[in-house]
């Protein structure tokens, strides 16, 4: 039995009169819908549906409207379109290899159409010669001649009832077709009642669908309204649920009194003036806020969020300086052991002066050195603890910890700052992110944390002088890094692939550092970095790098959050079109850090418009939080967290950008509930499990 026989035919309406009973829960299988067989379970398993409830949370990534019919003289290759044509010549069978074939010609009065299906052998006896159908597809040009490949027909009065609909179009698998999954939503329709968790005051004031209306609308849009009404619900749904989460995760959270007030003083007013260079207005600003955070009545949880070079480190060290002064203990968990060990560095060299004990624990040290660091910090010897997510490892434990810091904040899930919160009796809690985002976004997103914006860059700091090009700029591009590495200086290359690629023609980090060696004089130095390297020989590749013995780093992004090279001047991009705007920013911020003038070229391998002007907001600017808002505009690919792959806000059917006004209502929403008590956990548990686990892991 194919999955197309195995789905019910026809199913009940939403609302028809089954008992309570028969309604479904969360734990329900798919089995239950009847008609659906072993073997479709198991292609509906693939796509992470094993219930009632998942199949109708599992939305339609897109809807199919069927146009007018067009003459035959007015079909265009690529442009969907339907035709009214009659068969004009003899439906032909005919094997290709493994395929079979099926042809023939329809034809109207201004010209005719050849078309072609694939593996659909009983068309031959369903298609008949001087019959008339509506034949609709994308046309292709194929062998010297305009064809329908695959074409959907039906007769002209049925296409009259479907130019009235919209066919949902579903995520699928390989062995899954779009009718099975129409097939089974329908069937699932015939058991399932949605709950309606939202007051009817909401609903009304955001002018907001019914929940079984909005969902049944979804899968079966009866019109353009109501299509529209519906996804407008859903979305509204996806936000409420994720917010409805963070409310919950931050119940205790807010609560939470200042058990360790510290006082910056004059101690810290010393250290500041110690310090080689001043500090910006935004600078100090957050400074002012953090001070008055440690100082409150309530523990600090903030998110200092500064663009590449702003200056968010020494904002930290300075309040790891005042709790240290004070007589607590502080940690700074970063997301890679480079970074880790550069931070350690740094601030060894600027606080160990100072009488400040402090340390360093990742995951490659030697098991005796650990044990070391561990028992030292536990017994209160250590006063700044510096390291990875080793730091959360349940043996490790302090004295007094008042003040846990994470750096790059985008990198590190809730899950994993809260690990460390716990290493200490509800201390304060700082974190920073590179990642610019608008500041009404960030309120948003953030919304469990009080943020400080750092939007200056020290005055010392040369702007990166930028270039977007194309391809064929590559030797120039080489033939300036040649001249840099000349004076003295380092440069980078990244690329977005590590290995060959059969299916991406892009560069690649292996063949790319051998043909750049290759291309580049005897004496410069050119190696390669990359994310399958362990974690040693990543350390050692960087070191290299940051001393001077290697001259040119080819490198994946792993080099995003990575050490400083002030003697690096060059950020080289390949294939820059492959990169979201932000990632883009972020890379061009390994260049900049010292006192030459840097560079950065945005090497682009596509020839589309878009593209090239999508390239051009970080080519004219070096403004994190500009490129952010235009970002916001373009939508580009990667948006402000990488990519999709992320997993950040990564809704179903909701975009956090282009649905910015259901995000803010949404977000009033749940503010408006919890302020009257709402029960968030009535939410059914479905839908609060899987937001629940979208917080935790932001």
């Amino acid at each position: 039995m194919n999955a197309e026989n195995e789905v019910a035919e026809s199913a009940k309406p939403v609302g028809s009169d089954d008992s309570q009973g028969e309604r479904q829960t969360m734990s329900v299988s798919v089995r239950s819908i009847k008609g659906i067989g072993e073997k479709t379970e198991k292609l509906l398993q693939r796509l992470h549906i094993e219930t009632v409830e998942d199949l109708v949370h599992h939305y339609p990534r897109c809807y199919v409207a069927y146009p007018e019919p067009v003459t035959a003289s007015k079909v265009r290759v690529g442009q969907r379109c339907s035709f009214y044509g009659e068969i004009v010549s003899p439906v032909h069978l005919k094997a290709a290899g493994k395929l079979k074939l099926c042809t023939c010609l329809a034809a109207d009065v201004s010209g005719q159409v050849f078309l072609r299906w694939f593996n659909m052998p009983y068309l031959r006896n369903t298609l008949k010669q001087g019959e008339k159908y509506v034949f609709t597809g994308t046309p292709v040009y194929k062998n010297g001649r305009l064809m329908l490949e695959q074409a959907e027909y039906t007769t002209r009065e049925k296409y009259k009832t479907l130019m009235e609909t919209f066919q949902p179009i579903y995520p699928l698998t390989t062995g899954l077709s779009n009718k099975v999954v129409q097939k089974a939503q329908a069937a699932a329709f015939s058991v399932y009642e949605a709950e309606e968790f939202l007051p009817e005051t909401v609903r009304k004031y955001y002018d907001l669908e019914e929940e079984g209306k909005a969902l049944y609308e979804i899968h079966f849009p009866s019109g353009l309204k109501a299509l529209t009404e519906a996804r407008k619900r859903i979305i509204f749904n996806e936000f409420f649920r994720f917010f409805s989460a963070l409310a919950l995760m931050g119940e205790k959270e807010h609560q939470e009194l200042n058990h360790y007030v510290i006082e910056m003083g004059e101690e810290s007013r010393l250290f500041i003036e110690d310090l080689p260079y001043a500090l910006t207005g935004a600078q100090k600003r957050t400074l002012m806020d953090i001070r008055g955070d440690l100082a409150g009545t309530r523990a600090m949880n903030r998110l200092v969020q500064g663009d590449v070079g702003s200056g968010k480190t020494i904002v930290a060290m300075t309040a790891m300086y005042a709790t240290v002064k004070n007589g607590y203990q502080t940690a700074l968990m970063a997301p890679t052991e480079v970074l880790a060990i550069q931070h350690y560095e740094n601030f060894k060299k600027m606080l160990g002066e100072k009488d400040i004990r402090v340390g360093l624990l990742t995951g490659s040290l030697k098991a005796s050195e650990k044990k070391k660091i561990k028992t030292l910090c536990a017994g209160g010897e250590i006063d700044l603890l510096i390291g990875t997510h080793a730091l959360v490892q349940e043996d490790v434990t302090f004295k007094n910890l008042a003040l846990v810091v994470t750096d790059e904040q985008h990198r590190f899930g809730v899950k994993q700052r809260d690990a460390l919160m716990k290493k200490g009796e509800n201390p304060h809690v700082l974190v920073m992110s590179a990642t610019p985002i608008p500041r009404t976004l960030a309120m948003i997103l953030y919304r469990d944390l009080d943020i400080s914006v750092m939007n200056e860059l020290p005055a010392s700091r040369l702007p990166i002088k930028n270039c977007v090009v194309g391809q064929n700029y590559r030797p120039t591009a080489w033939d300036f890094m040649q001249k840099q590495v000349a004076q003295g200086r380092q440069a980078y290359v990244i690329c977005p692939m590590i290995e060959e690629s059969e299916t991406m023609d892009v560069e690649n980090v292996m063949a790319y550092t051998q043909m750049l060696a290759q291309a580049m004089p005897p004496a410069v130095r050119v190696e390669a970095l990359n994310g399958k390297m362990s974690q040693a020989e990543k350390n050692e590749k960087m070191e290299k790098f940051s001393s001077g013995e290697i001259d040119i780093l080819v490198s994946t992004t792993v080099v995003e959050v990575g050490i400083d090279v002030p003697n690096a001047t060059v950020m080289l991009i390949e294939n820059a079109e492959r990169f979201g705007l932000a990632q883009l920013h972020q890379l061009r911020g390994r260049v900049g850090r010292g006192k030459e003038q840097s560079y950065c070229i945005f090497m682009s391998a596509s020839t589309q418009q878009e593209a090239m002007e999508r390239l051009s907001v970080v080519g004219k600017s070096n403004d994190g939080f500009y490129i952010a808002n235009e970002d916001l505009k373009l939508r580009g690919p990667g948006e402000f967290f990488g990519t999709r792959q992320s997993g950040t806000m990564n809704f179903a059917l909701g975009d956090i950008y282009e649905n910015a006004d259901i995000l803010k209502s949404a977000a009033e929403a749940v503010d408006f509930l919890q302020s009257t008590g709402y029960n968030f956990r009535q939410i059914p548990q479905y839908s609060l499990e899987n937001d629940l686990n979208y917080a935790r892991n932001l």
